[in-house]
């Protein structure tokens, strides 16, 4: 979002102005409401957009006591051997 960062391009600088006040900010409240700002204008402009999603089969039943996706998060293909049952 900063445009003066390595491999940046296009941007806004109503929000370059924000990012350097924001890191002059002291005052820890006063700075949180500046980086929720930023973060906000970040979302109405829809800077961002993702390129993958990540849908994957999951298995739940009684029989099981712990799925990989529960225990291992942002792993997103789960193998048979990562679903523990109840008793074993």
């Amino acid at each position: 979002m900063y445009t003066k960062g390595s491999n940046t391009y296009g941007g806004y600088p109503d929000l370059d102005d924000l990012f350097l006040q924001q890191a002059r900010e002291r005052d820890p409240s006063r700075r949180e409401t500046l980086l929720h700002r930023i973060q906000q204008m970040s979302i109405d402009r829809v800077m961002f957009a993702p390129i993958m999603d990540y849908r994957t089969l999951r298995g739940v039943g009684p029989r099981i006591a712990e799925h990989m996706l529960d225990s291992m998060h942002l792993i997103p293909f789960p193998a048979y051997e990562d679903v523990r049952l109840k008793g074993q």
